[in-house]
């Protein structure tokens, strides 16, 4: 018979909500695979950002000038323009286009990261503030990517912000001593060392370890963004500093430890 410690199937259901998600990635790509060319484009249609939907109301004309540059220089036709745009607003966009990818190739890149990093804040968040998270950077990452592109067609697909917002806040506790990367961590399936106190914003900033992997990271996004083309299209790097901006920064929003420790009172003197 097999002893299973309590504390490794701690561990491993730690880490559900980043499979579940892997899982419906696939899903969503495998019923695309099943649906033709035309229903296909329209179901991406409805589910993938657009920037430019969301300036029409605000600019119509500069809009349609946009969309007939596109169709006229061939980058897309008159009827995929017009179903891009579609008749109003599709306010449910900047979370679904994260449900979407150009292939399988796109899906195994993500989990992978996504299994990486997203597993490490799922532990320290829970499940269900993880899943907040998830979707909150990938608001923050189509944000980010309309800021830079508020006339842009190009349909804008995958859930890279989100893992973006992750490996962000992962910086945020993965270094400091005790933590997974940091100094004095031994054991590997230790659901404590995923939630050690987080140092302050300021010294994260200046800690070695914290800041050589903002830069890395940083440097290497933006190097893959400007000159690496994924499938059809290129990688929407601004998508992926606002998902990470936001996981860095709105941190302690989520973050159960430190909610605790604010919280913590100051001992009597009685």
């Amino acid at each position: 018979m097999t002893h299973h410690d309590p504390a490794d199937r701690a561990f491993s259901r730690s880490s559900y909500p980043v499979l579940a998600i892997v899982v419906l990635l696939v899903a969503v790509h495998l019923f695309r695979m099943a649906l033709d060319e035309a229903t296909d484009f329209r179901f991406l249609a409805d589910l993938a950002f657009v920037p430019a939907q969301f300036t029409m109301p605000l600019d119509r004309e500069g809009v349609l000038r946009a969309a007939s540059q596109a169709v006229a220089q061939g980058d897309m036709q008159s009827s995929e323009a017009a179903l891009l745009l579609g008749d109003g607003i599709r306010w449910w966009t900047p979370v679904t286009y994260a449900l979407l990818h150009g292939g399988f190739a796109h899906i195994a890149l993500n989990s992978v990261w996504l299994l990486a990093f997203g597993a490490a804040v799922c532990r320290r968040f829970g499940s269900l503030r993880f899943v907040v998270f998830f979707i909150i950077t990938a608001v923050a990452g189509a944000l980010a990517h309309y800021i830079v592109h508020p006339y842009g067609l190009a349909p804008v697909i995958g859930a890279s912000a989100a893992i973006s917002g992750a490996m962000g806040a992962a910086v945020r506790f993965a270094f400091t001593p005790g933590a997974p990367l940091g100094p004095g961590f031994s054991r590997a399936r230790d659901l404590d060392a995923y939630r050690q106190p987080a140092p302050a914003l300021r010294e994260v900033l200046t800690e070695r370890r914290a800041m050589t992997f903002l830069i890395f990271w940083f440097v290497l996004n933006l190097l893959f963004g400007v000159y690496t083309p994924v499938g059809d299209g290129a990688i929407a790097w601004e998508a992926h500093i606002g998902g990470f901006l936001a996981g860095f920064l709105l941190f302690n929003l989520f973050d159960p430890t430190h909610r605790r420790h604010r919280a913590k009172p100051a001992e009597s003197g009685y």
